[in-house]
């Protein structure tokens, strides 16, 4: 039994040990390799900082959405007795969609109806009887309660029948049916997806320094990506208070539709916005910056040797980035080839 203790525990110090030395070799590896690239000339593409004119236009992407969209929902029991309206058609707010079986309710209706004509009546004759003091008071206002109860009643089964008739709440066109003739409903039962799509909202996102720039009812370029040769004009109609936890803000644009509708929800577009303000800036292409736009850097050369350093970025462009400090005009930034460059390493110009 001890000899089989002693030969676990040799193992076990054996295995640390080559876990240990397989670690070493890894760091010592890793060390090697950056001491390489810092040994060897990597070439790379230098730029300059240069003064120049900043153009705060810009384009942001996001897809079309219709305007109005709804899920139309049962507000009566029965069955089906006629579907009016499929998938595809298109429809208009108040047409018939959809009719149910009213039987029972048109004979509520008609008690309805019978009740309150009855109280009508019967208040008519108490109000007689008052006249000459041949009842109460209190049977007077019952009389009276009664019409009311009875009128209310009656409103009520005009509007379970008027509910088996369901009929479209917005104009647009059916995107989806659930049901068919025969199928049971019962409050809150799905029956349609209806759209509008004669005018849609291209959702789009912009970073903290572009909403500034925009302001509700601007004019907008817009494109399809399907079909980039045709221009909409589009109009901000809503600006997020609020950024996303990406620091993004949510913009809808609304489009007019063409006669053919030929813009669908759910497609990619692109709204262009152009902003007339220009300033002069220190520009840098945008391709230079490591890191992103919220923590940038940029690799300066100086005597052969990339040095990593932390810029301040202002106004972003399509393709170039103000910065506000970190390195002056003149200096040389590497603008491609930043993928095999470690600080410290040792660049070539190209």
């Amino acid at each position: 039994m001890k000899k089989l203790i002693y030969i676990l525990l040799a193992l076990l110090i054996a295995g640390a040990t080559a876990y240990k030395l397989t670690s070493n070799k890894e760091k010592l590896a890793a060390k090697a390799a950056v001491s390489q690239i810092k040994s060897q000339a990597i070439s790379v593409q230098l730029t300059e900082p240069k003064v120049g004119k900043i153009d705060k236009s810009f384009t942001a992407q996001g897809n079309f959405a219709p305007m109005n969209s709804l899920t139309l929902l049962s507000e009566t029991s029965g069955q089906v007795q006629k579907v009016l309206k499929r998938k595809g058609d298109k429809v208009r707010a108040g047409e018939v969609l959809v009719q149910v079986e009213a039987n029972t309710m048109s004979a509520d209706l008609a008690t309805a109806q019978a009740n309150f004509e009855k109280a009508k009546r019967d208040l008519g004759r108490f109000e007689n009887l008052a006249a000459g003091e041949a009842i109460t008071k209190r049977q007077l206002e019952e009389a009276r309660l009664n019409v009311k109860v009875t009128e209310a009643q009656l409103v009520a089964a005009r509007q379970r029948v008027n509910k088996t008739r369901i009929t479209a709440p917005i104009s647009g066109e059916i995107n989806e049916i659930y049901i068919e003739v025969g199928s049971f409903l019962s409050m809150g039962t799905k029956l349609y997806d209806i759209v509008n799509v004669d005018k849609l909202k291209l959702k789009i996102q912009v970073d903290e320094s572009q909403v500034l720039l925009i302001d509700k009812g601007d004019k907008v370029n817009v494109k399809a990506d399907v079909n980039a040769a045709q221009t909409y004009e589009g109009t901000v109609t809503a600006i997020a208070a609020q950024a996303t936890n990406a620091l993004k803000y949510d913009v809808e644009v609304e489009v007019k539709n063409p006669e053919k509708n030929s813009l669908r929800a759910g497609m990619y577009g692109t709204a262009s916005f152009q902003i007339a303000e220009q300033r002069d800036a220190l520009l840098l292409p945008r391709e230079s910056i490591v890191g992103g736009i919220q923590d940038p850097s940029v690799y300066v050369v100086e005597n052969g040797i990339a040095k990593l350093k932390k810029v301040k970025a202002g106004t972003v462009t399509q393709d170039q980035v103000e910065i506000v400090e970190g390195v002056n005009a003149g200096e040389k930034v590497v603008r491609s080839g930043q993928i095999n460059l470690v600080n410290g390493a040792k660049v070539q110009a190209i």
